[in-house]
């Protein structure tokens, strides 16, 4: 699964004109699932996101979680990170897990997300949203976790 974030004062989706997830200070946590990928890889990655250090502390390093610091996490489902950009100009999704699997695997996540932090909000699979985000610093991360078979295989 891949995890793009990025450390926000405020984020927001809208889907069809409605607002449908909003958090104040966090992360905007772009994901994906990737063929092959199965809970394994969503717990491994919603573990490391909620832990990962990209919020300052008295120093001013970043030494503090979302989870620390109590933030919100707004999880958006976007299958385009997986795309293939080697060649040509027009990408390739063939990477990316099939409708069907992202869709559980990002249920899953949201799921799993809530059972360990108190403020997630999250986009609609499949639909046509509109993110809005200010992002703070800017810092954005991506995080990736990949079934061990596709580790060693390359």
């Amino acid at each position: 699964m891949i995890a793009l974030l990025q450390r926000v004062s405020q984020a927001s989706v809208t889907v069809d004109g409605k607002l449908i997830g909003a958090i104040e200070q966090g992360l905007l946590v772009l994901l994906c699932a990737e063929r092959g990928d199965t809970k394994k890889e969503a717990d491994q990655l919603i573990a490391k996101l909620l832990s990962y250090r990209v919020f300052a502390d008295e120093a001013g390093k970043m030494n503090r979680s979302v989870s620390d610091i109590a933030g919100g996490l707004l999880l958006v489902p976007q299958f385009t990170l997986a795309a293939d950009t080697r060649s040509g100009t027009r990408p390739s999704f063939t990477p990316a897990a099939p409708p069907e699997l992202g869709k559980s695997l990002f249920e899953y996540a949201q799921t799993k997300a809530r059972s360990l932090h108190a403020k997630v909000e999250s986009g609609e699979f499949g639909a046509h949203m509109q993110v809005a985000l200010v992002n703070d610093g800017p810092v954005t991360f991506w995080l990736q976790s990949k079934p061990i078979e596709a580790t060693f295989s390359k």
